[in-house]
């Protein structure tokens, strides 16, 4: 019973049907809002579970697998070395120490600079032409051979088998080995001579013993 019934039925007086109906219908209206009001519990899903999973194991291979004595797929390079910069350098020294001399000399001797200028700088020819030299020539080394580059223009390739290389050593003078450089030297089976020589290259003994641990993969 609302208020407004309760109110008429204590004081003895009839209850109007349209305030009872109103009354009715504002409680409903009010417990409708309170319902729709609180929030309604979402069911919980339940986590998907993720079964661990081991990765692959990976046995160890070596760089190449190689049958019949070659090797199959892409070669590894194991190191690319050119002959050292050392006599480069001193010789673009020495040839710029020469040209200063030689403009003092020409201006002593009341030469014009027009001409003292390109004899002095004529000088610096020597040392890039061996630069140039230089660079056209490069040792590398890959899992299966060795490769010597050579030229410029037309340029040439020999390459030697690791199987058929018999032993390495180095060669080095004092003076090489206080500057840190030497020569390598190749005995070669089948190479006429039976030696190949990788010339001034820094750190021989280092490059040296490169190539003898990919040459105890093929012995």
């Amino acid at each position: 019973m609302t208020a407004s019934a309760r109110f008429c039925a204590a004081c003895g007086a009839p209850a109007d049907p349209e305030q009872t109906r109103f009354a009715s219908d504002l409680t409903r209206l009010a417990s409708e809002e309170t319902r729709v009001a609180q929030p309604r519990p979402r069911p919980v899903e339940p986590l998907p579970v993720r079964t661990p999973t081991a990765p692959p194991v990976r046995m160890p291979t070596p760089a190449a697998v190689r049958r019949n004595g070659e090797p199959e797929g892409d070669e590894k390079v194991v190191f690319t070395v050119r002959p050292t910069m050392l006599f480069i350098k001193a010789g673009y020294l020495l040839a710029a120490l020469g040209g200063i001399a030689l403009i003092a000399l020409l201006a002593f001797l009341k030469v014009p600079l027009l001409i003292a200028i390109p004899l002095a700088l004529a000088l610096l020819l020597i040392p890039a032409y061996k630069h140039l030299k230089r660079n056209t020539l490069r040792y590398t080394l890959t899992d299966s051979k060795i490769e010597i580059d050579q030229g410029f223009v037309s340029q040439t390739t020999r390459n030697i088998p690791l199987r058929n290389i018999q032993d390495v050593t180095t060669s080095s003078t004092i003076l090489q080995r206080v500057l840190r450089f030497g020569d390598v030297v190749i005995d070669n089976a089948s190479e006429s001579g039976g030696k190949t020589v990788l010339k001034n290259i820094p750190d021989p003994r280092r490059h040296a013993d490169l190539l003898l641990r990919e040459l105890r993969r093929w012995h």
